[in-house]
């Protein structure tokens, strides 16, 4: 069972719509939060109490100085999650190259980047006793990939793979990655696409039920979040 109380947890993406329900759960729980975001004016109407870590994940060394601001400001770091991202709709003959870009930087190469910085501290907190832990949000498309959402799809399914692999490199110096892969869930992200418009989904998972549920796979110690972990929840 991992302790979240006490525990400083860097929360990038913290603003979107499963980013602040993930913030408003851990700071419930006791952690000592530093929220990331691009814009520093959402930081402050977030509500939260915490650390902000302000500039664009995307940007070279923005995900150094996010890892610096928590280690700064709690004088370690036990936990780092990976709420960012963007979406495109459109047929694999319509999205072009800058989109392809975009879709790779923001949900899959910004997480490596971030990994790398903050795994030294995530190793140091493991060293004193603690559970350390990643997590990212590649989503059900990492295990189904789906028309229409190819691109998107495929860098999801590269997040996966990564941390897959990773985790595997990473346990040897008791560093825990999760990666959770909850079904549509009604936020903002695919009301503002990258380009095109978004197909009339299903109802999705409520933002807050699908936030409790991974903060309690960070509490018990689970390392994996697949789409059937999500199902039934209310």
């Amino acid at each position: 069972m991992s302790e979240l109380s006490g525990a400083s947890i860097l929360l990038l993406g913290a603003t979107g719509g499963l980013g602040r329900e993930l913030a408003k759960g851990l700071h419930e729980r006791g952690a000592r939060l530093t929220l990331g975001s691009r814009n520093p004016a959402n930081l402050d109407d977030l509500g939260v109490p915490g650390a902000h870590a302000v500039g664009d994940i995307t940007a070279p060394g923005i995900p150094e100085a996010s890892v610096a601001a928590a280690l700064e400001a709690h004088h370690g770091l036990d936990g780092v999650i990976y709420a960012a991202g963007a979406v495109a709709f459109g047929s694999v003959s319509d999205i072009d190259d800058d989109v392809l870009d975009d879709l790779w930087r923001v949900n899959t190469r910004a997480w490596m980047s971030v990994l790398r910085a903050a795994s030294p501290a995530l190793a140091a907190s493991a060293a004193a006793g603690g559970s350390p832990f990643g997590l990212t949000l590649s989503g059900v498309v990492a295990e189904s990939p789906t028309a229409g959402i190819a691109a998107y799809s495929a860098v999801k399914s590269a997040l996966h793979s990564y941390g897959v692999a990773a985790g595997r490199e990473l346990r040897r110096q008791g560093i825990r990655l999760i990666d959770a892969r909850p079904g549509h869930t009604e936020t903002e992200l695919s009301r503002h696409p990258l380009v095109g418009a978004a197909p009339l989904f299903p109802a999705g998972l409520e933002p807050s039920v699908v936030a409790r549920r991974i903060i309690e796979a960070i509490e018990n110690d689970e390392k994996d979040l697949p789409s059937a972990s999500f199902a039934g929840l209310s």
